[in-house]
């Protein structure tokens, strides 16, 4: 079964979306198999990363803004704005998927784990997110 989620971003940075893709996972009973995420935008991503401490994300974007600046003057798509190449490119360094176990019905992420949409344009956004049990 294929889920569609809808998730709202107020701009770029990294969402922690653990919370509404275990939703799903709790609303479907599955015991054991795997949950396949997948993103239906080329600029932005998913992440499998820490949750506990914020400076990891600040960090992360912050290197990730510093290896594709905006406004470099290679880029030749800049028709939707500053952000939109370096977007693409972020989103082709990063993943536009991601496969987590569910054992005994939940998803098997380490205790630091949070699941995250890398959002990577600036603008306030609704990603669509497809996620599939089996």
């Amino acid at each position: 079964m294929i889920t569609p989620v809808n998730i709202s971003v107020s701009g770029q940075g990294l969402h922690d979306i653990t919370r509404q893709i275990t939703a799903v996972v709790d609303a479907e009973s599955i015991t054991e198999g795997l949950c396949t995420l997948f993103i239906q935008h080329t600029s932005a991503s998913l992440l499998i990363q820490e949750n506990y401490d914020p400076s990891a994300r600040v960090d992360l974007e912050h290197w990730l803004n510093r290896l594709v600046p905006e406004n470099d003057p290679l880029y030749t798509h800049t028709l939707e704005g500053a952000d939109d190449m370096p977007a693409h490119i972020k989103s082709a360094l990063t993943a536009s998927s991601l496969s987590i176990p569910v054992m005994s019905g939940q998803l098997a992420l380490g205790t630091w784990q949070g699941i995250f949409l890398w959002e990577h344009r600036h603008q306030p956004n609704i990603r669509k997110v497809l996620i599939h049990l089996r």
